[in-house]
């Protein structure tokens, strides 16, 4: 769990001029969602890959090759499918202020309306309320801001498409090859590791657990409820992926 900050450090944090500064910085972009994101989902598919392999009793050469391949093609699929998304969302955002721009320049009465509505639902009223509405509205920038805010809930910054996609893909092949790393080893050094998938489904739920765990200092939950969660969703996917390949062992050579 994270620290409790100190009630002196809370009223430092909270000066003018603390507040100003911190407030007047963009805000910071956490690209979490986009490690835990790839994180996982590179761990459940080269894990499944791994268990159906095994299931099926194909040599641990195959194991590997598949392995690598899903590696390295679903960790670009991810990336790019990332990296498109928010993309998409940022030139959506830049429609939705052109068109709030156009509206204003056809009918600014009708758009100061809907700010006043906006402020009204905030609980302003009188002259408050249409202050409120002159501030707001003697800025063309921040006019439109508070529309795609309130209106569209639209938020004004948002990830960086290229951090995002490269953090899901690192986030997808250095712990996605975990499961790998017991059968590389035994290919690379014959006879080290006597039984590479057990100790390849340890180490994968070790780091299913550490991934949950290093997933509670951030949204402030305890890490072994976490660290559980992510292990039995993860074991479930492979204890599946490893029954199909167990049920159609039959159908591959070995």
């Amino acid at each position: 769990m994270p620290n409790k900050i100190s009630l002196d450090d809370h009223i430092a944090s909270h000066h003018p001029a603390a507040v100003r500064e911190r407030l007047g910085n963009h805000t910071h972009q956490s690209y979490l969602r986009d490690f835990v994101y790839g994180a996982i989902d590179g761990i459940v598919t080269t894990l499944a890959v791994v268990s159906a392999v095994a299931g099926a009793g194909l040599h641990s050469g195959i194991v590997i090759i598949l392995g690598i391949a899903n590696l390295l093609g679903d960790g670009f699929s991810m990336a790019a499918s990332n990296y498109l998304g928010i993309r998409a969302e940022h030139h959506q955002k830049l429609r939705l202020r052109r068109r709030e721009e156009q509206h204003i320049d056809l009918y600014p009465e009708g758009e100061k309306e809907e700010i006043r509505e906006i402020f009204r639902q905030k609980g302003f009223t009188g002259q408050d309320l249409e202050r409120a509405v002159e501030v707001i509205t003697g800025d063309i920038n921040q006019w439109v801001d508070t529309m795609l805010t309130d209106e569209f809930g639209v938020a004004l910054e948002g990830p960086n498409p290229v951090k995002a996609a490269s953090t899901t893909f690192v986030a997808f092949v250095v712990v996605g090859f975990l499961p790998l790393a017991t059968f590389v080893v035994e290919y690379l050094f014959p006879g080290t590791i006597s039984h590479p998938y057990a100790w390849s489904a340890l180490v994968t739920a070790a780091a299913f657990f550490g991934v949950g765990a290093a997933k509670s200092w951030f949204i402030d939950q305890p890490w072994y409820r976490e660290g559980t969660v992510t292990l039995l969703i993860g074991g479930s996917a492979a204890a599946l992926a490893y029954a199909v390949g167990v049920l159609f062992s039959g159908m591959a050579p070995t």
